[in-house]
């Protein structure tokens, strides 16, 4: 069961080759997770949804981070405790927690969809829709909540597939339904004229098919076997691998409370400004994807090390976990410092992509807004990636390390 040459090469290959391995599928598969969205964005921006479109959209986004807080968090711990087992010859206790995961994201998704359900008018409301985006809102929220399960599985069953050593059917799984999203978005929103619906349409679709390739790889496995028991929730296990992916769960959600504090700020004082509600909530809702896409990179420099951080920490080679630290953070250091340059220079162009203000009553007062917005709201982004990354690492090693004390 367990394969002999992916324990040999994380303890012994040189670091640089297997980050890039690792990592780089780890990072496509993050921005296509994000490419979801902004896709979307983009398409609606430029039809004749315009600025309100984009404005729906960007109330309608920090909800899908909080549901891939739970996605990641779930999938990013079983990850991790898969490693770790690999690392200790334990092939055991890694198909529970997997199995456990996959059941409980299952059921965390419906506890979601329950709870967002009843209450998305208030919920969006309190995410920054004014009364001239809402109904594009729930239009687009009804569809993408429903298919939050798949949504969910889709996400948390990837970051398994990765540390089972298979990064690349990982990377094929996101970007098969993003291409599918990329083509059926000009169908539904130009050529059927459906609009917020068609948008959601086309991301759920994508989300389908990515789900269905992610799903078809656990009949194929590497270092673990499935069985219907596995299935049945050991919290136990599980426990030990949630809490070696919280710190997944943290990073997202710190995105979310950021999002809603900061969207509450722009509808109280919005209001009171020329800008006006519509064009703060449009521009921070582009603002935020472009951030994420920036993150998404760094975040998947470091999940992409997990397994080797995990399996070195098992294996007792800790040099070579300090030393992929310090790969890493020369990665996220040249991110960051690329995204800094781009925010000061080009916000105007960035921005642009995502279509014009035609139905604005004041364009010229929207693209001031987005430019003072990326050069002033994202000028520290450095700082924020290398933060990001190094509370990743540390969480992750902290963890670690307390589970091979206690073994």
């Amino acid at each position: 069961m367990q394969s002999n040459e992916h324990i040999h090469y994380l303890g012994e290959e040189k670091i640089p080759k297997l980050m890039f391995k690792f990592s780089l599928p780890c990072i496509l598969s993050l921005l296509v997770s994000t490419l979801y969205n902004i896709v979307d964005q983009i398409f609606i921006g430029n039809s004749e949804l315009s600025a309100l479109g984009n404005a729906a959209t960007g109330v309608v986004f920090p909800i899908f981070i909080i549901a891939q807080a739970f996605a990641w968090c779930y999938g990013d711990g079983c990850a991790a405790y898969l490693s770790i087992c690999q690392g200790k010859r334990d092939t055991k206790n890694a198909p529970v927690s997997i199995g456990s995961g996959i059941t409980i994201t299952l059921l965390t998704s419906l506890i979601l969809v329950a709870v967002f359900l009843p209450f998305k008018t208030q919920i969006l409301t309190l995410f920054g829709a004014s009364e001239n985006s809402i109904g594009m809102a729930i239009d687009y929220f009804n569809i993408v909540l429903a298919f939050f399960p798949i949504f969910m599985l889709m996400n948390m069953m990837n970051s398994i597939i990765r540390a089972d050593g298979s990064p690349t059917w990982s990377m094929a799984s996101m970007l098969t339904g993003a291409l599918i999203n990329i083509i059926l978005d000009p169908v539904f929103i130009f050529g059927f004229h459906w609009g917020m619906q068609g948008a959601a349409l086309a991301t759920v679709t994508g989300q389908l098919v990515s789900f269905l390739i992610s799903f078809v790889y656990f009949f194929h496995t590497k270092t673990f076997r499935l069985t219907p028991q596995h299935f049945i929730p050991k919290i136990r296990i599980f426990f030990i691998a949630l809490k070696l992916g919280v710190s997944s769960f943290i990073t997202q959600m710190t995105i979310v409370v950021i999002s809603l504090a900061c969207n509450i700020m722009l509808v109280k004082y919005g209001m009171s400004s020329h800008y006006g509600v519509d064009i703060p909530i449009a521009i921070i809702g582009i603002e935020s994807k472009v951030f994420t896409v920036v993150m998404n990179i760094v975040v998947g420099i470091i999940l992409g090390c997990q397994p080797i951080i995990s399996y070195n920490y098992g294996a007792k080679h800790y040099k070579r976990v300090r030393l992929t630290y310090r790969y890493a953070l020369q990665a996220t250091i040249t991110i960051g410092l690329i995204a800094t340059l781009l925010f000061e220079l080009v916000p105007s162009q960035i921005v642009g992509m995502f279509g014009q203000p035609t139905n604005l009553p004041n364009p010229e007062d929207y693209w001031q807004f987005a430019d003072k917005t990326f050069r002033i709201f994202l000028s520290l982004v450095t700082f924020t990636c290398i933060i990001k990354m190094t509370s990743i690492f540390f969480r992750q090693s902290a963890n670690q390390f307390m589970q091979l004390f206690h073994h």
